[in-house]
């Protein structure tokens, strides 16, 4: 595994995407999302929190966010 953003980040026709805006956009947001997930483990990690768990707390994170294509 690797923090590294993937090489091509597939559209939902499964067609990588090419427009160099929202490649550039996607590439900010994962090294953001990096760093902040990164900081966060840390810190709970470092306070005593069993790597394992913060791991699964993490992924139920990502998990639990709702899709912004459904509306209330």
């Amino acid at each position: 595994m690797s923090l590294a953003p993937p090489e091509t980040w597939p559209g939902q026709d499964g067609a990588p995407i090419s427009c160099r805006e929202k490649l550039k956009v996607l590439a900010e947001n994962h090294a953001e999302l990096a760093q902040v997930m990164r900081d966060a483990f840390e810190d709970a990690v470092l306070m005593g929190v069993e790597e394992a768990a913060m791991r699964r707390i993490l992924i139920e994170l990502v998990q639990a966010l709702p899709s912004p294509k459904r509306r209330p």
